[in-house]
């Protein structure tokens, strides 16, 4: 399957030929790369699709496992690195566009003071208790010490990442099931209640954790 697309400069005409197989070849090649960046923006929704790319023959698993637990890691370490330097003077700033308040950063500082390692292994488990942003900017800024900080992490992003590629690898298997005609039916109709999915459960997390369980 392909597109060809002409454009006119002057008096010169471009083909444009974009060919999908070409795409992805292209892909194919640069996978590990580009999922490693992606995972660094938007960690679970690429490990469902990573799990989901995996049962449709692309990539091995432990290379794909590695590559995005990598990443997620390095936005956890970026996070740290604004809390730990920039916190208060950006949450004043930009942190409403986050949902960051001063407020809410000293009641999980505090929290931090007691109970610091259950926070650093549940938090990655259980998106953040549903404040994954605010804990990690805030481990930061508490000067939880980082080698502490990455691995309980770590730890609990291997468990994290297994579970978001188990879910889109069985997405894989009904894919592959459906009829063809249903097939793109289903891709986004999964895509849209994973995402909502997540969303319910970290602002039914959030909500608890407003009530005082923090």
């Amino acid at each position: 399957m392909s597109t060809t697309r002409y454009c006119q400069h002057g008096n010169i005409v471009y083909n444009s030929h974009v060919d999908i197989a070409t795409l992805i070849g292209w892909f194919t090649a640069y996978q590990y790369p580009i999922i490693f960046a992606l995972a660094i923006v938007e960690g679970p929704i690429i490990m469902t699709v990573g799990g989901f790319l995996l049962k449709l023959g692309y990539g091995s698993f432990w290379p794909l496992y590695f590559t995005l637990m990598a990443g997620d890691l390095v936005a956890d370490t970026l996070w740290y690195n604004v809390g730990y330097h920039w916190a208060k003077p950006l949450t004043r700033k930009y942190g409403r566009f986050l949902g960051l308040t001063e407020e809410l950063l000293a009641k999980t500082e505090s929290a931090f003071h007691r109970h610091q390692n259950k926070i650093l292994f549940l938090s990655k488990i259980t998106m953040g208790l549903g404040f994954a942003l605010v804990i990690l900017v805030t481990a930061g800024m508490a000067r939880v010490p980082f080698r502490k900080y990455i691995a309980f992490n770590a730890v609990g992003q291997f468990a994290w990442t297994g579970l978001l590629m188990g879910l889109g690898y069985a997405f894989g298997n009904f894919y592959l099931a459906v009829n063809e005609a249903l097939r793109v039916m289903a891709l986004v109709a999964f895509f849209v209640l994973l995402g909502a999915a997540l969303y319910g459960v970290n602002k039914y997390l959030r909500a608890k954790n407003l009530e005082g369980r923090l």
